[in-house]
């Protein structure tokens, strides 16, 4: 008797219990004499589930039951038990699954034999399956594939039973007569028969339901229910590899790999890294890894992490089981990926590295190799092959944390022996640089670049392995460091990596290890670097090293400030003499000359920008040369650049030591003597002939000015006052020039300015970017109100024009200067558009083509304009209206020459201003309107000609809005591109909003006076409306055309513009409306075209007639259940 307990929920204590009980259970062995429940005798051939004609009986009266469900379920809900969140409902599901196991293998023996249980419940699952509510799909999914798992199970162990019983009738059989038992045989040949007919029969069931309800609901709408198939095919597959490991099944799996949801991808793989596990299986998936390799590697590129992370490991097993599975194509696709940003995909990737190239050493020969060479580690090897993958990949800053710092320093100062490969020269640059990137990641411990989530407070275990690794670095790099800089002082990029060495060193180690002996060593290393170099670089890093090892908190500081000392007086001395021999012989100077002046004034320079060096005054030699320079006109350019770089250090020092002090009269006076001439050098070199030299003196100047603004005095330093330095129209004007000159330019125009030389493309990132760092200095000048605000015009109006390169630092221009003078902002925007509309006039003349592009970019980049006045109309009121104020003045300014019965010249820019009419709060415009109404004669507004278009579009926004609304406005103009669209969206409801009385004292506020338009400051705050902003209307049809063909989740990233009906990629939805009943009565039909579930045979058993067809041929079609042909592959 079989009983089941459904879920029953007990008030609070709710529990969820599914129990089966079995009154008796046969013994598989003991089959004598005993009749299978419902099969009196010897049991007929069982007729296929399909064709039962019980089931057609009984199909009206699951129709009646299934619609009965249906009307009765809440389905607006969303809630049923395999969805609902909670560990019950968990526990639910699992005891679910467990149920329908249990339940099979208890009757494994008799009960789902007897042509009525099996029936039944598959029958009720196959309708309930195809339901059009998703619960009833959803849940009698899962319970099918449990139960064809269950059913998967009973067969194995029917042809585990089979073939024993095969081979005691062998051995029965192959006895002497006489000692055979015919008896025996015979028992033994009816157990055969009847174990054979069983597994006919649970053929039967399993392709009942795989062609009831898999081959529909793999495909499903449902993401959960497609998973759940794929899911359990993968265990069938693995369980009873013989009958299901082959390519009828595998397509399937193979299909879904392209599904849009990563839900279900990540259940292909998982499925598939069961069965890569298994070597033994690897001869029957050769051809489905051949088939859907590439699409594996390309799914290591998924956009969601777990699935690449799953998509790496399966090609890591499939690499285990076969190294030629994989081309070198497929194996460095997999290599990039140890520098990904997400660590789990970096650590999966770095597995496959490890397995592809450092799996095959042989630890002993290291071994015996490092002894022979003298080194203490045996990692030689490997890390050459670590810094020839560096060099393949070609990128950096990523490195894993290698801490076998001996090894590389031996690999690097090891001498050549004869017959033995070494480094080459790149190769010794990129471990270098590997070794460098350890021991910061070691000294800092943090993780790669763009690894990492934020700032981590690290544990104790971390903290502590961090100082360890600390000591350990610091006590081999300071004997180390010395000699490494000895054998590679001539390789600037050598020397550059390795003097960052020494900012990661535990200093107190020289004073506690007495090591003095090793600093002396550095220091005359570096020293000898300094005399060497003239790269920027390398004598950044030589001045950063003397900073470092100079700090106060170590005991070592003043050994090495008298090592510093002595190398800045040889170098002053030298700059002094080598500035006397230039000037003196100005114009015979020969390239010696010029050449002794510049390589010391670099490494000064250099010196200068970390060191305090005010005490050999430098600043008066530079002046000399600068002044020498534009006096004669012939100075080079980088003697100019860098004098006026060690001029500017110079000045900064000296304001560092008077605000850290307290400086008397004259140190002020001398140092503002000294900034009004740098600054009148400065100015007069940004006439110089020399770009570079230009550029530099506009750097400066805008530093120094930002430096000695009125900003100096803050935080109660009033007594610098005397310092602050305000540029006068001349200057502010001549820097306004240099960046309209030199930042807004066309590619063509930089081009021609660098002499006709082909750029590359990062020749033309770095040009960008100098352009970039050109006008953010300005902007700030305009920011901090240094600068005049309506200088700023001049900027904005390129807004539109060089959006792509300089959008971003023109938009928070205008944010930030809206923020400190609203107004004074909104008429400098104003001024904006009247200079582009002037220059417009200019070009076109009096007469403006109103539907020309360049008519249309003003109109776009006022509405640009409007848009960043934000949806709070009450705070930007004042502003706005000043805005039209403005613009309608200019409108009107000039009258037309040829008398009043023409348009002004400037009226067409009415048509711009109404971009801003939206702006406008209700009662503003009706005053506004009255403010133009002042400026308009009687006949005008009587007039209809096109020319008069703009003052009727205007006219128009005002009125509009005034009279009902905060409404978009609607520029006339019908060959207007740019015109504006009228929306009703998100207008406040009418039973909602709230009249405001308009007092008549608003309007003769903003009447009266001369011509002067004053904001009301009186008046009743008006109740907010939706403000519709406008969009482009192919920005706007690009932003609201939904994507029928994207979902989260879809493999877009690395299949694009590709269907799920092409190639190998099989539809993954069917229509779920589909009758059960029809399915039914045309499946004897569509099974003859399908697979049929057929377990192999056993060892002994009869081999199948029929050939299995290759379903991976790219002959081989498949048909749609809705009459569809399509090719497979």
């Amino acid at each position: 008797m079989i009983t089941s307990e459904l879920p029953v929920l007990h008030g609070a204590a709710d529990t969820v219990s599914l129990s089966v009980s079995v009154s008796e259970l046969e013994d598989p062995t003991d089959t004598k004499g005993k009749k299978k429940r419902g099969r009196p005798g010897r049991p007929p051939v069982r007729t296929p589930f399909y064709e039962s004609p019980s089931l057609c009986s009984r199909w009206s009266e699951w129709e009646r039951v299934l619609l009965k469900m249906t009307e009765e379920f809440d389905e607006d809900s969303g809630d049923y038990p395999l969805t609902m969140p909670g560990p019950l409902w968990k526990k639910f599901r699992y005891n679910f699954c467990e149920f329908i196991c249990v339940l099979i293998r208890q009757c494994q023996y008799s009960i789902i034999y007897d042509e009525y249980l099996m029936d039944t419940v598959i029958s009720l699952l196959t309708g309930l399956s195809d339901s059009q509510v998703r619960a009833f799909r959803h849940t009698s999914t899962l319970a099918a594939m449990k139960l064809m798992t269950a059913l998967v199970n009973v067969a194995l162990n029917l042809s585990i039973h089979q073939d024993n019983t095969q081979r005691q009738y062998e051995a029965e059989r192959n006895k002497m007569a006489g000692k055979r038992a015919n008896e025996k045989l015979e028992l033994l040949l009816q157990k055969r028969k009847e174990l054979q007919e069983n597994q006919d029969e649970i053929e039967n069931m399993m392709n009942s339901i795989f062609k009831g309800i898999f081959v529909h609901r793999y495909r499903d709408a449902i993401a959960e229910i497609r998973a759940i198939c794929i899911e359990e095919i993968g265990v069938w597959m693995k369980m009873y590899s013989d009958a299901f490991l082959n390519d009828s099944y595998l397509k399937y799996v193979g299909w879904t790999l392209h599904d849009r949801q990563g839900e279900v991808r990540l259940k292909c793989l998982k499925a598939l890294q069961n069965l890569y596990t298994n070597r033994e299986l690897f001869p029957k998936l050769e051809l489905f890894t051949n088939r859907f390799k590439d699409r594996i590697v390309s799914m290591t590129l998924d956009k969601e992490y777990d699935v690449a992370v799953e998509a790496i490991r399966l090609i890591t097993l499939i690499l285990q089981g076969s190294e030629d599975a994989l081309s070198n194509e497929d194996c460095e696709n997999v290599y990039h990926l140890v520098y990904s940003a997400h660590r789990p995909v970096a650590v999966a990737a770095g597995e496959f590295l490890h397995r592809k190239l450092f799996s095959r050493h042989d630890p002993q020969a290291e071994e015996e190799l490092a002894k022979r060479r003298g080194r203490s580690s045996p990692n030689g090897n490997l890390l050459r092959m670590l810094v020839l993958f560096f060099l393949e990949s070609e990128l950096h800053e990523h490195a894993e944390l290698l801490k076998d710092w001996e090894c590389m320093t031996e690999l690097l100062l090891e001498e050549p022996v004869q017959g033995e490969e070494v480094l080459s020269d790149r190769q010794e640059s990129s471990l270098i640089e590997l070794m460098v990137c350890t021991i910061r990641q070691a000294a800092e411990a943090h993780p790669p670049v763009g690894r990492g989530t934020g700032k981590r407070v690290l544990t104790a275990k971390e903290r502590k392995t961090q100082i360890d690794d600390k000591n350990k670095l610091t006590e081999h790099f300071i004997m180390a460091l010395p000699m490494l800089l000895s054998k590679y002082q001539a390789d600037s990029e050598k020397v550059a990596n390795l003097l960052q060495i020494p900012m990661f060193f535990d200093l107190d180690v020289y004073s506690a290890g007495r090591m003095e002996k090793h600093l002396d060593a550095l220091l005359k290393q570096i020293r000898l670097v300094v005399e060497k170099h003239i790269e920027t670089d390398v004598l950044e890093a030589c001045s950063k090293t003397y900073s470092i090892l100079c700090s106060e908190e170590y005991t070592i500081m003043n050994r090495v400030d008298i090592a510093r000392s002595q190398l800045i007086d040889e170098m002053t001395d030298r700059f002094t003499h080598s500035v006397e021999d230039l000037l003196q012989e100005a114009e015979e100077a020969d390239d010696d000359d010029i050449y002794n002046v510049l390589s010391t004034l670099k490494r000064l320079t250099a010196f200068h920008n970390a060191h305090d060096l005010t005490r050999w005054d430098l600043f008066g030699s530079c002046y000399r040369l600068l002044k020498a320079g534009i006096e004669q006109g012939a100075m080079p350019e980088q003697i100019a650049v860098q004098a006026l770089q060690c001029s500017h250090y110079s000045i900064l020092w000296q304001l560092v030591k008077i605000t850290e002090g307290t400086p008397s009269k004259e140190d002020l006076v001398a140092l503002r003597r000294v900034v009004k001439s740098f600054l009148a050098v400065c100015q007069q070199c940004l006439s110089n002939v020399n770009t570079p030299v230009k550029e530099q003196a506009f750097m400066l100047l805008c530093d120094l000015l930002m430096v000695f603004s009125h900003q100096l005095v803050s935080g109660g330093r009033e007594g610098l006052e005397a310092l602050v330095f305000n540029p006068d129209s001349t200057l502010q004007n001549e820097l306004l020039t240099f960046i309209l000159d030199h930042v807004f330019i066309d590619q063509d125009d930089e081009n021609q300015s660098m002499e006709g030389d082909e750029e590359d493309e990062a020749n033309k990132i770095e040009a960008l970017h100098k352009r970039r760092n050109l006008l953010a200095a300005f902007s700030k000048l305009i920011i901090y109100d240094i600068v005049d605000m309506p200088a700023a015009a001049d900027i904005f109006k390129h807004y539109m024009k060089y959006y792509n390169d300089y959008g971003d630092i023109i938009k928070e221009t205008l944010s930030k200067t809206r923020q400190s003078d609203k107004i004074l902002c909104a008429k400098t925007l104003i001024l904006s558009l009247q200079q582009l509309f002037n220059e417009l006039l200019q070009d076109q003349g009096p007469t403006l083509d109103r539907t020309s592009s360049h008519v249309s970019g003003i109109k776009e980049l006022a509405r640009r304009f409007a848009l960043t006045f934000g949806l709070d109309q009450i705070k930007t009121r004042e502003a706005v209206a000043t805005l039209h104020k403005d613009g309608i003045e200019f409108a009107f300014k000039y009258q037309n020459p040829h008398g009043a019965e023409f348009p002004p010249p400037n009226l067409a820019f009415l048509e711009v201003l109404s971009e801003f009419s939206s702006k406008l709060l209700r009662q503003d415009k009706k005053t506004v309107h009255s403010y133009l109404e002042k400026f308009m004669s009687e006949s005008m507004s009587e007039r209809r000609e096109d020319v008069w278009l703009p003052l009727i579009s205007y006219r128009n926004s005002l009125l509009t809005g005034g009279e009902d609304g905060d409404r978009m406005s609607v520029t006339s103009g019908a060959s207007s591109k740019t015109s504006s669209i009228r929306s009703k969206k998100g207008r406040t409801p009418i039973h909602k909003s709230k009249r405001i009385e308009e007092e008549s004292s608003v309007e003769a506020s903003w009447l009266r006076g001369n011509d002067s338009l004053q904001t009301p400051g009186a008046l009743t705050t008006p109740q907010l409306t939706s403000t519709v902003l406008r969009e482009n209307p192919r920005q706007a049809a690009d932003t609201h055309l939904p994507d029928h063909d994207s979902e989260p989740g879809s493999e877009n990233d690395y299949v694009h513009n590709r269907g799920l009906m092409e190639d190998d990629a099989e539809p993954i939805f069917e229509d779920v409306m589909m009758s059960s009943r029809g399915q039914l009565e045309d499946m004897n039909e569509e099974f003859e075209d399908t697979m049929v579930i057929d377990l192999p045979p056993s060892r002994n058993r009869r081999e199948r007639a029929e050939l299995r067809p290759d379903f991976f041929d790219s002959a081989a079609m498949i048909e749609d259940e809705s009459g569809f042909t399509m090719p497979m592959f």
